[in-house]
């Protein structure tokens, strides 16, 4: 051995694990994987801060409504900007105590000892999961059609034909007891909503017709057929010439949650879906290959997976999901149907899936927080005349902050993270 070819022991032990012969550093060691929590926490970070920013927005535009603000401004700057705080606080507070209830009430209510008191309190909570119980449908519907790559923006059209279906099971079938015939009612709605998801279904799969289109064009179709259907003689309730159908039988509508209050059963219906979607998703063989098909098409292909029987079965358990929305509003708020069922709960679902990041379980959360800005809305008109405009505002912010993370994140100066993750949402035109 040469002089040259010799390598000193003692120095070759000396070199820092990794390192070559020529002294080079050894690679970074990878960094760990974010725990579960921190994950959360980040996926909770932007819809929060969107909330945030649009109540913020929200309060600047009530201050600006006051006409008079600026000329009090240059008079007692002091005086006009405690004033304006104060308005800003009085209505969100009463957006608050409209949406969830007072607490002065629940103490006096439970101190009185009165059941009736008692339950008047929590009526504000009521009307929150009542308003929020369609808005879990909806939002699951859309959420899962991005789920498999799709854009069901046609929850509104579903919505009104599985009202049609379980209003006339609601009213012509009759002499059954409650626990079949709401059953068989709610079979229907979803039935009616399924049927009208697979149009698009099959549009999709075997013409390439895109969801989107089509389903608009089925929203309108849908709000016409309502209208038609509620002035068929064997439809409309009779004595009546305005477009409301026959009452529903009795046996057919959701229980009360607590007799004396509007919430009722279906909230738990809706519950019951979103973690049955979930396990759909998440957990199941089909759900894998819905979410497939919706994030690399041509791979789930390649695989031997059926891309239109996914298309076309993701498009009517999302037309059924919607279905089921306008079921609780026939069968658990008005009793029958009229034209204006849905009040666009429909595109509301849009918003709802947006801001869960199409995510099950966050659609609850989302669902919550809209039904609670519906139900404080009227409140809060009444106890500060600001009118319920603002929280259709509020609202439309919280949907643009969401729907634009990385706005949200320049604002608040937040680092983005490597990708880890697959949200699916839909392809768009291209598809």
């Amino acid at each position: 051995m040469t002089d040259e070819q010799h390598v000193d022991p003692v120095i070759e032990a000396d070199l820092p694990t990794g390192a070559g012969s020529a002294g080079e550093p050894p690679p970074p060691a990878a960094a760990a994987p974010p725990s579960r929590l921190a994950t959360a926490v980040r996926g909770l970070l932007v819809p929060v801060l969107a909330v945030l920013s649009a109540l913020v927005i929200g309060a600047i535009i009530i201050v600006l409504s006051d006409l008079t603000f600026f000329e009090r401004l240059s008079a007692d700057p002091g005086g006009a900007l405690g004033d304006a705080l104060g308005s800003v606080w009085s209505a969100y507070g009463a957006l608050i105590s409209g949406a969830l209830g007072s607490p002065g009430a629940y103490v006096e209510a439970f101190a009185s000892g009165d059941s009736d008191q008692i339950i008047s309190a929590f009526n504000p909570i009521s009307e929150t999961l009542l308003a929020a119980t369609p808005l879990i449908f909806t939002g699951l519907a859309v959420a899962l059609g991005f789920q498999c790559g799709l854009f069901n923006i046609g929850a509104e059209g579903q919505l009104y034909v599985g009202a049609v279906a379980a209003t006339f099971v609601g009213f012509a079938v009759t002499g059954l007891p409650w626990f079949i015939h709401l059953p068989l009612a709610v079979a229907a709605g979803f039935a009616g909503g399924a049927i009208w998801g697979f149009v698009p279904g099959i549009l999709k799969a075997k013409t390439g017709a895109h969801e989107v289109i089509v389903t608009i064009m089925l929203n309108y179709t849908a709000y016409r057929f309502v209208e038609f259907i509620l002035k068929l003689p064997g439809y409309q309730r009779e004595g009546r010439s305005d477009p409301i159908s026959k009452v529903t039988e009795a046996s057919s509508w959701y229980p009360p949650l607590i007799e004396g209050l509007r919430a009722n059963w279906g909230f738990f219906l809706g519950l019951a879906a979103v973690f049955a979607v979930s396990w759909l998703l998440f957990r199941s063989t089909k759900g894998f290959e819905f979410r497939a098909v919706g994030f690399n098409p041509s791979a789930a292909r390649y695989a031997g997976m059926s891309i239109a029987g996914s298309t076309i079965l993701a498009m009517m358990i999302s037309g059924g999901l919607a279905g089921l929305a306008g079921t609780g509003i026939v069968l658990g708020i008005t009793r029958s149907l009229t034209s204006g069922v849905s009040a666009g709960l429909g595109f509301d679902g849009i918003a709802i899936a947006l801001m869960a990041r199409a995510r099950p379980r966050g659609i609850i959360f989302a669902a919550l927080l809209f039904g609670a800005l519906r139900a404080g809305a009227t409140p809060m008109q009444s106890a500060t005349g600001i009118p319920i405009d603002l929280v259709v505002v509020v609202q439309a912010l919280v949907i643009m902050f969401v729907a634009a993370p990385a706005l949200v994140r320049g604002i608040y100066r937040i680092r983005v993270p490597e990708a880890t993750g697959t949200e699916v949402f839909s392809k768009g035109w291209g598809s």
